[in-house]
């Protein structure tokens, strides 16, 4: 059975932030420069940077 319908993040690829740990998987946003994705979000992008 084929698994390919909207919202099955299973499927996905994903990282780990090196700020706070969490998982975080592939959003179409990121299709471009996947590679270069380090930080899960803004907040800790912002908070490695001030460290």
């Amino acid at each position: 059975m084929k698994q390919t319908w909207k919202g099955n993040k299973a499927s996905l690829p994903q990282k780990t932030c090196p700020v706070c740990g969490r998982t975080f998987s592939w959003r179409k946003k990121w299709a471009r420069d996947w590679d270069a994705v380090i930080f899960c979000s803004e907040r800790c992008r912002r908070e490695k940077r001030s460290s």
